[in-house]
């Protein structure tokens, strides 16, 4: 197995790395009190050690009292917090390793009374959950411009306690996708209406991001079709919707676009076999990401959906060819890496057989 595409050394204009591994961005609630300790600095030093070129770290919440969902998912603020995170960055670094956070908050996908604010209403756009339905008023104007200021000074810390660039999740029907999403964001002010209308605030906080690092700091934007809660649900049905989606986004400064999926060989429109990422790639001339069930032989764990044993998919031969199309730039390596932290090096030297394969059971350990 020739795995040299996927090993080569990666340069942008903004970001060079080592090759094209990117571990996932995936939530693990192992910092109490949202603040992350020497466990998950260890967690994310053994993915560096194991050959991985970016890891993006699990998301991280802004500095808004109903960003997130759980007492112990990470903060990305206060004083602690952002001390724990420079020691992760530190392990990573020592190790060969880049790293970026990804900066977050769910919107209405929270639930009234969760942690760790639980007095705290969840907010979106509309106060729309992701089903349709009544929980809060919209948000107003105010407020909006107090959460793109969150996000810009997310982005500010992580420049400064050394990340390599910043992610900013706007996937999966969380709070930058709800105002994306015509069932979430019903709108009649700047912020809502048509598609292009829809990525305003999305490109203020792109923008604000971009003004507080500076010209020649990295930005990436991480974006969907499927939600949470509809895995059917699409922004764009064509690649001309798909383009009037992205290019305010690269307007406001998206450096490096990651377009996730759930099954990365699979192609997005009918027009070609291009998946997300490599109509993202082709729409915009930006770097993009790809991601979906790369090293894995189930499609979701504890899902009743799987792909069946022997499907060509769950091995690397498809990922190489579209890396030596290039179809796309990254490949982010999710609940794989969660399995066996040295995929990467066991991938490149051929040692596959030696792989450790992702279980349920393994997001219960510390690293």
């Amino acid at each position: 197995m020739n795995t040299e595409s996927l090993f080569k050394p990666f340069q942008s204009e903004k970001l060079e790395l080592s090759n094209r591994v990117v571990m996932a961005p995936m939530t693990r609630g192992f910092s109490p009190g949202g603040v992350p300790g020497p466990d998950v600095a260890e967690y994310y030093r053994l993915r560096a050690a194991g050959g991985v070129g970016l890891i993006i770290t699990e998301g991280t919440a802004i500095n808004h009292p109903s960003a997130v969902s759980g007492a112990s998912i990470p903060l990305f603020h206060g004083e602690e917090a952002l001390a724990g995170w420079q020691k992760v960055v530190e392990a990573v670094h020592e190790a060969g390793g880049k790293i970026a956070p990804q900066i977050w908050h769910v919107g209405m996908a929270r639930k009234p009374g969760d942690e760790p604010n639980p007095e705290v209403a969840p907010v979106g756009p509309s106060g729309l959950d992701l089903s349709g339905n009544k929980v809060n008023e919209p948000l107003t104007e105010e407020e909006i411009q107090q959460l793109v200021q969150a996000y810009a000074q997310a982005a500010a810390d992580a420049k400064r306690i050394g990340f390599d660039a910043v992610e900013l999740h706007g996937a999966h029907g969380y709070l930058l996708d709800q105002f994306l999403w015509e069932r979430t964001n019903q709108r009649t002010d700047r912020y809502g209406g048509d598609l292009v209308a829809r990525t305003t605030f999305a490109a203020e906080v792109v923008k604000a991001c971009r003004e507080a690092v500076g010209p020649d700091y990295p930005i990436i934007f991480r974006y969907s079709q499927w939600k949470m809660s509809d895995y059917k649900a699409r922004l764009a049905e064509t690649p001309e919707q798909l383009e009037q989606l992205l290019q305010p986004l690269v307007d406001a400064g998206v450096d490096i676009f990651h377009a996730s999926t759930r099954r990365f060989w699979l192609s997005e429109f009918e027009s070609s076999d291009l998946n997300l990422a490599g109509w993202t790639r082709k729409l915009t001339g930006k770097p993009a990401i790809s991601v979906g069930s790369v090293g894995l032989k189930s499609e979701f764990a504890n899902r009743t959906e799987q792909v069946e044993e022997d499907d060509p998919a769950a091995h690397i031969d498809p990922l190489l060819h579209k890396l030596e199309d290039q179809e796309f730039d990254l490949i982010a390596v999710g609940r794989a890496l969660i399995g066996d932290p040295a995929w990467p090096n066991k991938v490149r030297e051929n040692r596959t057989d030696e792989i450790e394969m992702f279980t349920p059971e393994a997001l219960q350990k510390l690293v």
